[in-house]
């Protein structure tokens, strides 16, 4: 999981992606990078670990000049968290010169790295597999050139080789020197990418693609529509808007996990409000606690912090039953499911949350989470509601059990990570130290979402196994728990 945004403006765009990134700042921690290109070509960028705030300095956004840019939070999934050199964006000088950033994660990156190597010679320093991705997209730029100029038909003709060579999912933002900013999303769309317009004061219009619709209602531009599973777009430096779909049979899948957890409830995404989607598993979470937990045992429902808070408003309302915060979030720590490590995970999360004893003493409690992943986190804040005098606790998922790896963006690789893999949910209440455990279904999370869309169909694969792009292999999944667990 990470946050992107490209910006093809009338004026300097340095400050404007800043201010983009620091609105998708949730989706990534480790390490940022902004690129922008001056309509001569030239390319300025800087990336560095750490959150926006702390990696850009005023002589850095100086630097930042040309009329566009692209940015990029990043959350590790592929290659090592703390390593600068993974940083996005990615830069190739041939042809013209290309920077890129991607948001998702590409599962036949051995294939590819050895294609590189030996087919067209191209030399990675990283194990990223977004700089697998830049070299792959340089590389059929340069099959596709057909004379000095490029054109829209090459870039896309380019982008269709892409999406025949690699697999996985990917919403991609580039610039090519001299020409412009190029988006595309993979065939199935597992990866939100939207597209806006404003008009600047010159009359001409201004481009924006970014993760989420929020960046764009942000800085006023009006939201045009997604990109299409499959479709690239391509703003060339006189604002002109190109657009194809390049994959052979798309169709949408949306990650589901965008809805339960990534992204910002005041983003709108393939259609879907992540905000009244969180309330609908709220709705549909509360019917299977009325079945599932006997009556009298809850006396008080409780968000966990923040992205939990609609669903846990729901389900107190449907139920009947009072709904109360019992525990203060300092703002000031970040995500702990996106903490690199288990021990960092759990020191974060008492740092991170203060339960209020006022709040929990005496009472049988229910603690709404949006999601449980290693359970890491469940098992502190379960402590910390009986540390804090809690009678009895029920815990709450609005989510389904997430039993299977997540291999398309989202740092869940191994199945003995999680929790409730191999467990009954009986024996997950046990070993998180709950006494009452209850789950979203998976129907119900899918009709939460899908609810009044035009969306057919979700990439649920950490739920229950299926993954939609039918590439992902048991013998995969072995060398991804094998060599990339967290």
């Amino acid at each position: 999981m990470c946050g992107i945004v490209g910006m093809v403006g009338q004026g300097l765009v340095n400050q404007e992606i800043y201010d983009a990134l620091l609105l998708l700042q949730h989706r990534g921690q480790d390490s940022t990078g902004i690129a922008t290109a001056e309509r001569s070509g030239v390319f300025h960028q800087v990336k560095a670990r750490g959150q926006v705030r702390e990696a850009f300095r005023t002589r850095d956004m100086r630097s930042l000049l040309g009329e566009i840019g692209l940015g990029h939070v990043r959350y590790a999934t592929k290659g090592t968290a703390s390593s600068e050199e993974e940083a996005q964006p990615f830069y190739v000088n041939a042809p013209y010169g290309i920077v890129l950033v991607h948001n998702g994660n590409l599962t036949n990156t051995r294939e590819l790295t050895d294609e590189l190597f030996h087919k067209d010679r191209r030399h990675l320093n990283t194990s990223s597999d977004t700089e697998l991705l830049v070299n792959v997209l340089a590389g059929e730029l340069q099959q596709v050139i057909s004379g000095l100029e490029l054109d829209p038909d090459q870039i896309f003709e380019a982008v269709s080789r892409v999406h025949r060579r690699v697999e996985g999912s990917y919403a991609t933002i580039a610039l090519i020197a001299g020409y412009g900013l190029l988006a595309f999303r993979d065939p199935f769309g597992i990866r939100p990418l939207i597209i806006g317009t404003r008009q600047a004061a010159n009359g001409r219009y201004e481009w924006i693609v970014a993760s989420e619709s929020l960046v764009l209602e942000n800085a006023g531009f009006e939201v045009v529509r997604d990109v299409l599973p499959g479709e690239a777009v391509f703003v060339d430096l006189e604002g002109t808007l190109h657009t194809r779909q390049c994959a052979e049979q798309p169709t949408l899948y949306p990650c589901s996990f965008e809805y339960v957890y990534l992204a910002r409830p005041d983003s709108i995404m393939n259609g879907i409000s992540v905000y009244e989607t969180r309330l609908r598993m709220g709705d549909r979470l509360a019917d299977t606690i009325a079945k599932y937990t006997p009556a009298g045992t809850i006396d008080v429902v409780m968000p966990i912090p923040d992205s939990s808070r609609p669903a846990a408003m729901q389900v107190a309302r449907k139920l009947g039953i009072e709904y109360r915060e019992g525990f203060y979030k300092n703002r000031y720590i970040g995500r702990t499911f996106i903490m690199p490590g288990q021990a960092v995970r759990k020191k974060s999360v008492r740092q991170k949350l203060n339960a209020m004893s006022s709040e929990f003493k005496g009472k049988n409690v229910l603690l709404v989470d949006d999601s449980i992943v290693r359970g890491t986190t469940s098992k502190e804040i379960i402590q910390m509601a009986r540390d804090a005098g809690a009678k009895s606790v029920t815990f709450a998922s609005a989510a389904p059990p997430v039993r299977y790896p997540h291999v398309y963006g989202i740092n869940m690789p191994s199945r003995h990570e999680l929790v409730a893999h191999g467990r009954t949910i009986p024996e997950i209440a046990k070993e998180l130290g709950a006494d009452y455990m209850v789950y979203q279904e998976i129907d119900d999370l899918k009709a939460a979402i899908l609810e009044g869309s035009d969306v057919e169909d979700l990439d649920m694969s950490c739920f229950d196994g299926r993954y939609v792009t039918g590439t992902v292999s048991e013998e995969y999944l072995a060398w991804v728990e094998g060599t990339q667990t967290s």
